[in-house]
């Protein structure tokens, strides 16, 4: 469980690192998963955004319930998984994840996400961890993007250089293991892995459910996985009574 301070933490600055760590049997787990899926979708050796559309055995890593317990304190008792995604830098790499707020991607209205992101492996500096920008989440607002589409980026929006201060940033060092907990809004990126270590995190995507996954409203560049995607009620009830919870197709 999180600490009040931990609590705290989260609702000021808009993520929180636990103390917590999987066990290393969890982890091969992952790691075997995520070979896995690359040998039959090479595409996906380096990141995936829509994870149990083609490979639903990831769904056992959602269900946790100590990760269920920490995100449970911070968005409350009624909420359902509505995504994975794995980031997999390789080593030698040179992904980056540019500066984004998660929330421009979805159509989840009202705007509400957790996102517990899990290192598979050690997450540095050197190979590309998190950034995050502490206490950008607290405006509650969208901030002027912009399509980048240059070589070598994980997503293509970016953040408009003059919407935020990157001198702020703080990096997220993990332990293989370890995770952080962060908010929808929330300003944050990676740098490319210049190492020559992996460097693979999973996230898993928790709403509440007072917001309603929006299909009809989806568009741009995560419109086809939007209409693939499941919603998996995790805890509570569907307090909307709006979400649609049916299993969709495993594979687009």
């Amino acid at each position: 469980m999180l600490t009040a301070d931990q609590v705290d933490h989260y609702r000021e600055f808009g993520y929180v690192v636990p103390d917590f760590r999987l066990p290393d049997d969890a982890l091969r787990s992952m790691r075997d998963d995520h070979t896995r899926l690359v040998e039959r979708f090479p595409q996906f050796a380096d990141y995936c955004g829509a994870l149990l559309v083609y490979d639903m055995s990831f769904l056992n890593y959602a269900r946790n319930e100590q990760i269920l317990d920490m995100v449970e304190q911070v968005i409350g008792e009624n909420f359902a998984l509505w995504n994975s995604s794995l980031f997999a830098k390789p080593a030698r790499v040179g992904s980056r994840t540019p500066w984004h707020q998660d929330g421009e991607y979805w159509p989840i209205r009202p705007l509400a996400t957790c996102s517990v992101w899990i290192a598979i492996d050690e997450s540095t500096v050197e190979n590309g961890c998190l950034k995050f920008i502490p206490g950008s989440h607290s405006a509650r607002e969208l901030y002027q993007h912009h399509t980048n589409s240059s070589d070598g980026l994980s997503l293509p929006l970016e953040l408009d250089s003059d919407q935020f201060s990157e001198a702020e940033s703080v990096d997220i060092e993990l332990e293989a293991g370890q995770i952080s907990l962060h908010d929808v809004f929330l300003i944050h990126s990676s740098e490319p892995n210049r190492s020559i270590r992996p460097r693979r995190g999973l996230t898993l995507r928790f709403m509440p459910t007072s917001s309603v996954y929006r299909r009809d409203i989806s568009q741009g560049v995560t419109a086809k996985f939007d209409q693939a995607r499941s919603l998996f009620l995790m805890r509570g009830e569907d307090l909307s009574g709006e979400n649609d919870f049916r299993l969709r197709a495993s594979r687009i």
